[in-house]
């Protein structure tokens, strides 16, 4: 089996997909991304096929290896995610020609279904509560909000006392027999986090995530070991190398994103790391019904997997939504917040193509907000 083509979609609302067809006709999907940057990415993943045609799609270890260090310049958001996006399609064509589902090529499952959870905003909060009980009606017992808006380094007792009024919000809907993870986004400095994570303490979230941005990674033990929450971190770092000294800095949950870290391939070992140092995996994924499809098949291998993030209903998705490109919709199907696992070949959904080809007619721009403080001075995102 030779790979003859790859060919890559930019669809609504901020997604990209890349197909990798087979001389077999089997074709494998993919979902490489950098959020903002779909153009980018795109022409990485075509310089990246010049190597791809003709080569062996089941050589998937060595294609990563090639792509990943055959150039003098590696790593990165850009062609780390390029890679990721091709990662997937691989491991799909390999689930495809043996006829079984992914994670039974990574040592089979662990697990028979897979916790979830989903968005409710909360940086530009209106109706936290409302949002809050429409995620528990379509199913899931766990969310997760951003806890602040933008911030200055050394911000007001105010924005402090909106944090906790905004999570006590949405503890008092879920009750204590559900989670709620806030996610600090990298918007806090270490000043800012050191004197948030205390105030939260009482309210029990699952996990605070990022509470640092990843150029401030090194630090990320003091704040670990100033309070007794949870903390995760991952969706910025691109491979094994970058988790290598995270993980055993204090951090209960690491989140790597398998549209960005390298896909099924390196997510799967970067899980593995973090199992040596009693932290538990939770993929980052607001993306789309490819990256979502690959993740979970890493979930049901990895004994280390705390819980799915996954996008359906988040506030990005203003143009189309998670489900919008599936030919069977009720593969995500959550109940009592869980997905069950899935049963098809490769990565166990079926994708529309020309659900996608109608929507790449039009690829999207998408492009993330730009923050500025009172002072005309940029605000991180």
């Amino acid at each position: 089996m030779k790979i003859v083509e790859v060919e890559t979609f930019r669809v609504p609302p901020r997604w990209l997909f890349v197909a990798v067809r087979t001389d077999e006709g089997i074709v494998g999907w993919g979902e490489p991304i950098v959020e903002g940057r779909a153009e980018t990415v795109q022409s990485a993943v075509a310089e990246m096929s010049d190597y791809l045609i003709g080569s062996d799609p089941l050589r998937i270890e060595d294609t990563w290896q090639v792509l990943t260090k055959g150039g003098f310049y590696r790593g990165g958001p850009v062609l780390s995610s390029a890679v990721s996006g091709i990662d997937q399609a691989l491991w799909d064509i390999a689930g495809k020609a043996y006829g079984v589902p992914v994670y039974n090529l990574l040592g089979g499952p662990v697990r028979d279904r897979v916790r979830v959870y989903g968005w409710i905003g909360g940086d530009r909060p209106s109706s936290l509560a409302e949002d809050t009980e429409r995620q528990l009606a379509a199913g899931l017992t766990a969310v997760k909000m951003n806890g602040s808006e933008e911030l200055t380094p050394i911000d007001t007792p105010h924005q402090l006392d909106l944090l906790v009024e905004r999570v006590t919000a949405v503890r008092d809907v879920l009750g204590p027999h559900r989670d709620l993870a806030v996610d600090f986004h990298g918007r806090y400095s270490p000043a800012m986090a050191r004197r948030a994570l205390p105030l939260l303490e009482p309210l029990r979230p699952m996990f605070v995530e990022e509470p640092l941005v990843p150029e401030l990674t090194a630090d990320i033990s003091r704040i670990a070991a100033g309070t007794s929450i949870p903390i995760a971190t991952g969706e910025r770092l691109y491979s094994r190398w970058d988790f290598r000294e995270v993980v055993g800095s204090g951090i209960a949950v690491a989140q790597p994103d398998l549209s960005h870290a390298g896909g099924i391939s390196e997510v799967r070992r970067i899980a593995s790391m973090a199992e040596a140092w009693g932290v538990s995996l939770a993929p980052h994924c607001p993306l789309g019904p490819i990256a979502l499809a690959a993740c979970l098949q890493v979930d049901i291998a990895s004994p280390n997997f705390l819980i799915q993030e996954q996008s359906l209903g988040i506030h990005y998705n203003t143009d189309s939504d998670l489900l919008d490109y599936l030919v069977d919709r009720s593969v995500f199907a959550t109940r009592d917040g869980f997905v069950e696992r899935p049963t098809r070949p490769g990565l166990g959904i079926e994708i529309d193509e020309g659900a996608v080809r109608k929507a790449n007619e039009n690829p999207h721009r998408w492009r993330n907000a730009i923050w500025r403080h009172t002072d005309g001075s940029f605000a991180e995102w």
